[in-house]
């Protein structure tokens, strides 16, 4: 995923320092140059500026091993939690956070009794 903020400083600090996310590459030189964040089984790239924010269709998916804990830490980070962990009707616990542009991050923790951990064979 390639992201261009308005701030791209401001959204290097949120996402490396708010979220904790580790850096698996950096480029480039000045305030425009590149980050790429380490998701897990993806990556995101914040580089570039951007005259406006992205667009409202845009979602990010983050994966905690504990919602709860990952909703305190993020709070106590002043990260804007737009709603604290739900467990939704389909099993996950749900919380809404947002970057600094306004793009709204479900972090979300699959619980061990989850279908989705469901592996045949193992």
């Amino acid at each position: 995923m390639l992201l261009r903020p308005t701030d791209p400083e401001r959204s290097r600090t949120f996402y490396g320092q708010s979220l904790g996310l580790a850096v698996q590459r950096e480029f480039g030189t000045g305030p425009e140059r590149g980050t790429v964040y380490f998701l897990g089984g993806g990556f995101l790239e914040v580089s570039g500026r951007s005259e406006t924010p992205p667009g409202q269709g845009l979602r990010l998916w983050l994966q905690v091993a504990d919602a709860g804990a990952a909703h305190r830490e993020l709070a106590d980070a002043g990260v804007e939690v737009l709603r604290p962990p739900v467990q939704e009707p389909w099993g996950l616990v749900e919380m809404w956070i947002a970057d600094p542009d306004g793009v709204r991050i479900c972090v979300v923790e699959v619980p061990e009794d989850h279908p989705m951990r469901y592996r045949p064979g193992i």
